[in-house]
Parts: C-alpha cells; structure tokens; sequence
C-alpha cells in the first residue's frame, strides 16, 4: 500500500511506525474472515481492512469525523487479524496510533468522557475496585444488567503457600482479578508450589497499563507501566527471581509489548526490555505433576490476548488433558468472546452478541455435549462469560489443583 504521510506525523515515531504498517497491507481482505465485528454487522469500515484505510486518511491530512471514532471505537483490538494475515501487518499498533490521533482531535459527549474516566480512575485502583465491587454486591439486584452481571459472588481464595523455595517468580495481582477472584493467583501459588516454585507477588504491583491505555487515555496508561516496572524492578536487579507470571493472559500480553512502549524513553526502554524476557503466561511455567481427582467435562475458551496477542496454543489445553480432563469442541475458537477490558461496558449491544455467539459454540446449552465447566486464561473473558451461562467458568489453574 502506497503511503504519503501528512507533516504532523510524517517525521514522528508513530508516523514511521504507522508508515511501515500501511506498507505491508496488500489490501487482500482475508482479515475481513476473523474479525468479530466486521462478521456481525457486515460494514466494510468496521472490519480491519476498512480501518486501516480510514487509519490511512486521517495520517495522509484528512480530518478524522466522529464517523471514524465510532469505527476505531468498535474495534475489540482482539488481534485476531493479525493471526490471519498472510503479509504480518500489525493492525493492533496501527489502531492505537490512529486512536491517539483521534482522541486529540474529535471530541466526545460529555457522557462518554465521564464513563471513561470512571472507568480510568476506578478499574486500576484496586483498592477502590474492590470497596466498590462489595457495594456492588450488597446492592447487586438494583443495578442494571450490564453491571449486574459482571458481579461475582464473593469467594475465597485459600491458602497461600508460605515461600520457602530456591526457585521463585513474581506474579502480577492485577488491578481487578484480586476482588472478582482471588482464587486464581492463589491456586497458581498452590500448583507451583508443587512443582518447586514459590510464587511471590511484589508490593505495590498493581494495574498494568491496560485499562487506561486502552481507554485512549494513552500517557495515563505509561504511569501505570512505570509505576509496574518500578515496583517489579528492586527484585529483579536482586536477581531473586527467575520470571514474571501472569495468571491474566490479557495483561501478559501487554506487558510483553513495553518495549515498544518505552522504545524512545531511556530512562525505561533498558528495564522493559528485560521484563519483557522474563514475562511468562503461566501455562508456560507449570508442569504436567498429577492427574485431577475428578476429571470433568471442559469447553476450554481461548482469549484473544492468549492465542492472538501472545500467540500461545494448546499450552493449557494439553496440561487440562494431561490431568485426565475431557476437553470439548469449540467452534470458531478463533473469536473474540466480546469481553476485551471495558468494551462490554462501552459497546454493550455488539459485546452481548458475541458472547451469545462464544456460549453457543462452547456447547452451553447442549445437551448431548454441554460442559461441566467452562475454563479460560483471562479474567475479563472468565468474569463477561460467567454473566451469560449458568456453567461455572474457571481460570484453567482451578482444575489442576
């Protein structure tokens, strides 16, 4: 694709970044057949290919419209476009730099920014998270259906074993999985302990970046990384640990792009590169040690950020089998379940769908083939999921303990 890029960019970082992007797109639309959005609602412009082109303009000179926010808006970022591109066009960058324009120069309701900013000051703080997230829980019935059903009940995580290991990895708390399931890290804790690994989580080590990148809310989004990497640092430089686990597939993905993210900052861009080699998914990290004590049927859903952004497959599947589980068919496991962040709570209606669409091809439902559980690597897919299906959904790490 050819490319003449406007003055404003043309020189910047992003506009190199961005210029050697378009190049690589041939135009070819097979990404059109992988992306969730373009699938439902069958407009050109909300499928990757019609993005990019829109992308494209808005960096050539022309004026971004309220037209191409609603676009960009709609686009999950599940990357799953990029597993099905035969050229390596990195659609997901190219979107974050078009977003980064388009926040500057359209605005938005009053509304929106309210609800994003909300979403920006709340979901990253975990504290805050979780005081809320209790209220939300005594007042559960009275809230609407798009909260209402992302509000767990309440349970409890178990004991954390104390670390007495040589061997020791950092895991990520994260900013909401330690309210919505504290389980999770603390069965990783538990299976690794096993295996003789003492899993550690650092102080101060909260949200990740994601929230409020995500939210175009892009420098908010690098404190988040800072403040993470300066938290993680001191037992790194110590050398007293030997990865960095995530149990949330969504935030492992993310992490692994800081470099990226700090490539022009050197006060960082040295420190995200080292913890960009030691982040590691925990289907990664944990080995095949027993077989379960009841073995069950699962649907395992794949999450976009596993299999697209971090490009990990049948990792958890093949230990789930391992323990004596019987995994179900998925069809379409490529697709997005519709949670990805605060898109079910921004785009509820096109979010909703997809997640009927993901319940039906998980089996929820059927009879003759429906699972006792459903298992996912990431907190956001496991907490949208849950809200559409009486089927309990579990992190993966749950059913090896």
């Amino acid at each position: 694709m050819q490319t003449d890029l406007a003055e404003f960019i043309r020189d910047t970082p992003e506009g190199r970044e961005a210029d050697a992007i378009l190049r690589k797109c041939v135009h070819c639309g097979f990404c059109t057949a992988t992306c969730p959005t373009y699938q439902l609602l069958g407009d050109e412009l909300d499928g990757p290919r019609g993005r990019i082109y829109l992308v494209k303009q808005m960096l050539e000179g022309e004026t971004p419209t309220a037209k191409t926010q609603l676009h960009l808006d709609r686009c999950l970022t599940c990357r799953s476009c990029e597993s099905t591109c035969p050229s390596g066009v990195r659609y997901g960058r190219l979107a974050d730099i078009g977003r980064g324009i388009v926040e500057d120069k359209v605005g938005r309701s009053a509304w929106d920014r309210t609800r994003r900013a909300v979403l920006g000051a709340v979901l990253p703080n975990a504290g805050l998270f979780s005081f809320l997230l209790g209220l939300g829980r005594t007042f559960k019935p009275f809230l609407p259906s798009v909260l209402r059903d992302k509000i767990p009940a309440k349970n409890d995580a178990g004991d954390w074993p104390v670390p007495g290991h040589a061997r020791k990895m950092l895991v990520l708390a994260g900013c909401v999985q330690p309210a919505l399931a504290p389980r999770i890290n603390a069965a990783a804790a538990r299976v690794l302990d096993r295996q003789g690994v003492s899993l550690i989580e650092a102080p101060g080590a909260g949200c990740c970046g994601a929230v409020r990148y995500h939210l175009d809310d892009q420098a908010g989004g690098r404190a988040d990384m800072r403040a993470l990497i300066d938290a993680w640092w001191p037992a790194i430089e110590r050398e007293e640990i030997e990865a960095i686990v995530m149990t949330a597939s969504g935030c492992g993905s993310f992490v692994r792009e800081y470099p990226h993210h700090f490539q022009e900052d050197p006060a960082y861009r040295d420190k995200a590169e080292k913890i960009c080699a030691l982040t590691k998914d925990l289907s990664e990290v944990v080995v095949q040690d027993r077989q379960a004590g009841a073995p069950r049927k699962i649907a395992f859903q794949s999450p976009c950020s596993l299999q697209h952004g971090q490009q990990i497959r049948g990792k958890a599947e093949a230990l789930l089998r391992g323990a004596g589980h019987e995994l179900t068919p998925v069809a379409d496991g490529h697709l997005c379940c519709g949670s990805a962040g605060t898109y079910s709570i921004l785009q509820p209606e096109l979010s909703a769908k997809l997640k009927e669409r993901k319940l039906a091809a998980l089996g929820v439902g059927t009879a003759d083939r429906g699972p006792d559980v459903i298992a996912t690597a990431n907190i956001g897919c496991l907490t949208h999921l849950q809200g559409g299906t009486q089927t309990p959904v579990k992190h993966w790490i749950e059913l090896l303990e």
